[in-house]
């Protein structure tokens, strides 16, 4: 049976393995799969996008059933785990390919992305001013299988221990409602 129910979102937040885990765990959330998008080469391989000059993004496809969670709340998680107010970078990952962005697919999610920004900003909900891109989703690229569920094989890898677990414990302490 077909879910008509079941949505997608785009969003590039900093490194695609922390931000699989981070929606990975959220309820109403069927699959995230991490890839590459925003950029300019057909079918990149990770080599070429760590290089900075495809002008894709890391960044993640969510299939969601909006019964369970909304548009609106996957953003409230997107801007509560990550800094979009640094331009191509998330902490020592430093990149085009690390921005912060919303690719949206529809007019609703576009104006939803839009209208979220401006009341962040509106309410200085951060020190500086936000500066994820809102763009049209054109094509998503998978990223290789060894990406996919990154952090659930290797949580015991340093980079994981030091930029995903911090994720993870906002997402736990903020959204443990949202929680599978």
């Amino acid at each position: 049976m077909i879910n008509k129910n079941l949505e997608i979102a785009t969003f590039a937040n900093g490194c695609f393995w922390c931000t699989e885990a981070v929606f990975n765990r959220v309820e109403g959330v069927e699959n995230v799969v991490s890839g590459f998008t925003g950029g300019n080469i057909k079918n990149p391989a990770y080599r070429e996008i760590t290089t900075g000059r495809t002008g894709h993004a890391e960044g993640i496809q969510i299939s969601y059933n909006a019964a369970l969670i909304s548009y609106i709340e996957l953003l409230e998680i997107f801007f509560a785990t990550h800094d979009p107010t640094t331009l191509n970078r998330q902490g020592h990952d430093v990149g085009t390919q690390y921005r912060s962005a919303i690719f949206y697919n529809s007019n609703t999610q576009k104006d939803q992305a839009e209208a979220f920004i401006k009341h962040l900003d509106s309410e200085k909900a951060f020190n500086a001013k936000i500066v994820t891109e809102v763009t049209a989703l054109d094509v998503f690229y998978n990223a290789e299988a060894d990406h996919d569920k990154y952090y659930e094989r290797n949580s015991e890898n340093s980079y994981c221990q030091f930029v995903i677990h911090p994720k993870l414990k906002k997402l736990n302490t903020y959204f443990n409602d949202k929680l599978k």
